[in-house]
Formats: C-alpha cells, sequence, structure tokens
C-alpha cells in the first residue's frame, strides 16, 4: 500500500508526528496488534479546534478537525512502524467535547472514518465508538484512539 501516494491525491500529507503528553508510548504493539495512543487536531506544534462543538466550533468544523485526528493517527503509524506491515484498521474510538444540547457526533467521526476509507480502501474498514466526555485536553474538540492488526512478522 502506497500511503503517501493516496494521501497526494487527495491532496494530504502525513504530519509531523507529535510526542507523548505523558508517560505513555503513541503507538503500542502487543502481538500483532497495535494501539495509537489518543491523537487530537495539532498540526505541528499548533493546536487546532479547541472550543466545544456546537459553541465555537461547528459540525462542519468538527468533521475537519476528526481528519487531523485520523491524519495523526496515519502519521503515528508510517512513522513508528509502517504501512507495508500493517494488515488493516480494526476500531477507532472518537471523543468529543460539546454543549448539552449538539447532537452530531456521527456526522464529525465520520471526518475520520471516511479519511481512513478513502486512504486505506479495504484495510480501512472499521467498527467505532463515540464518546461524548465533559472536557479534553487543551480544550480540544475531539480526539482519536484507533488499534490495527499488523502482518505476523514471518509474512515480512
Amino acid at each position: 500500500m502506497n500511503l503517501i501516494s493516496k494521501l497526494q491525491k487527495l491532496g494530504l500529507t502525513l504530519l509531523e508526528v507529535s510526542r507523548p503528553g505523558g508517560n505513555y508510548q503513541s503507538v503500542n504493539i502487543r502481538g500483532n496488534i497495535a494501539y495509537v495512543a489518543i491523537q487530537f487536531p495539532i498540526l505541528g506544534e499548533k493546536y487546532l479546534f479547541q472550543g466545544r462543538l456546537g459553541e465555537q466550533i461547528t459540525t462542519e468544523h468538527g468533521y475537519e478537525a476528526m481528519k487531523y485526528c485520523a491524519l495523526n493517527v496515519l502519521s503515528q503509524i508510517e512513522t513508528k512502524i509502517g504501512f507495508d506491515k500493517v494488515m488493516g484498521l480494526n476500531h477507532i474510538e472518537a471523543y468529543y467535547q460539546s454543549t448539552t444540547d449538539w447532537d452530531d457526533g456521527p456526522i464529525v467521526v465520520n471526518g475520520a472514518s471516511d479519511l481512513f476509507q478513502m486512504v486505506l480502501e479495504e484495510k480501512g474498514t472499521h467498527s467505532r465508538t463515540i464518546l461524548g466526555v465533559a472536557g479534553l485536553p487543551r480544550n480540544f474538540a475531539v480526539g482519536l484512539t484507533c488499534s490495527f492488526t499488523l502482518y505476523p512478522t514471518d509474512n515480512l
């Protein structure tokens, strides 16, 4: 899978990977499963899309914010593992903070799901969980975690 070419066709590029904000690894591998720690809409050192959905952040901007989260996931995987070792995306967990009357979580999370499907094609098919939370670090509107299945090492 040529991830870089697929992203370029969409007018996108991998982002600079962020460093963990605590005592953990950005990508943790157990057996043939890679778990990616929560990724936020960060571009280099710049924090994007801070605030609550339905207040400071629109649903449309939330969709874009989730695309940045997904790009950060892809950047982590490519940098730490390499997509040639990835069999496919398993599951995503999406987090958002919003006003109490806002209810467009599935639309926002489609920002990540759509990007994964476009870039990874059949390897991007996944299940997902969407969780509204009281708050996220740095007041980000959204965050995303993922798990991937890796090819057995004897198949590389």
